[in-house]
């Protein structure tokens, strides 16, 4: 069998051991798509994968990356054929199930989505898992009936993938946006994003009362725990969160 380049994190005495390794495509899981991979993303559970910092990984051999974009060689499922273009996000990815950071993926048909046409492999992971969840959290206010009149809206977790991209969409939906960064040097860089206001992720880290002074009427948190205890204390009565850093 062919063999091809792969990120593989296997166990080891201690931890996890990681290496840029040759990968036996006999050693591929069940799948009824063969993709040919072209670019993935950096996620935080893919740095926890790699760095074994966390036991992310289920089973071993694993290669880690959790989503994907790139073009079918082989296919079985009849929605896919070799040459379509396809993203795969989720799924188990990096965890359960053979990831991304490999020259060739084998997944299950259903998992993947068409490439839409105009946006280019890169393209579709320069968003990534995070503006996917970003996209995702915008649209659940939206469903819960929230619009820029209703009054400002928080992001925590600002500074990174999905806080830095809900900035963005959330602005430019005309919402007056308050971002939360314990990065409080990158408050230009999110101001330039479209950040109206900009505070220290301190405010939002301390012990929550199950009622506090209304703040905004929603928001997008990212970071959980505590933080997001304190968004829901701070929300205007018939406001909203979503919640996709838990």
């Amino acid at each position: 069998m062919a063999t091809f380049k792969a990120i593989r994190i296997d166990k080891a005495e201690k931890g996890t051991s990681v290496a840029l390794t040759q990968f036996d495509e006999a050693e591929l899981m069940d799948g009824d798509v063969t993709v040919a991979v072209e670019w993935s993303t950096v996620n935080y559970k893919d740095g926890l994968a790699v760095t074994g910092k966390a036991p992310v990984v289920r089973r071993f051999p694993m290669i880690a990356g959790i989503d994907l974009a790139g073009t079918v060689t082989q296919s079985s499922h009849p929605d896919w054929k070799a040459g379509d273009k396809v993203i795969c996000n989720g799924w188990g990815m990096g965890e359960t199930h053979l990831g991304a950071y490999a020259e060739k993926a084998r997944v299950k048909g259903d998992w993947l989505v068409r490439l839409p046409e105009g946006l280019s492999a890169r393209d579709a992971m320069a968003i990534g898992t995070a503006g996917y969840t970003a996209m995702l959290s915008v649209l659940a206010l939206e469903k819960h009936g929230l619009t820029p009149k209703d009054g400002p809206v928080v992001v925590t977790g600002a500074a990174g993938g999905v806080g830095s991209v809900a900035i963005a969409l959330l602005s430019k939906l005309g919402y007056h946006v308050i971002a939360s960064t314990g990065r409080m040097s990158e408050a230009d860089y999110l101001k330039d994003l479209g950040a109206a206001e900009v505070i220290d992720r301190a405010e939002l880290s301390g012990p929550a009362k199950p009622l506090a002074k209304e703040r905004w009427a929603g928001g997008i948190d990212s970071v959980g725990s505590t933080t997001l205890a304190n968004l829901l204390s701070m929300t205007k009565y018939r406001g909203a969160i979503a919640a996709c850093g838990l």
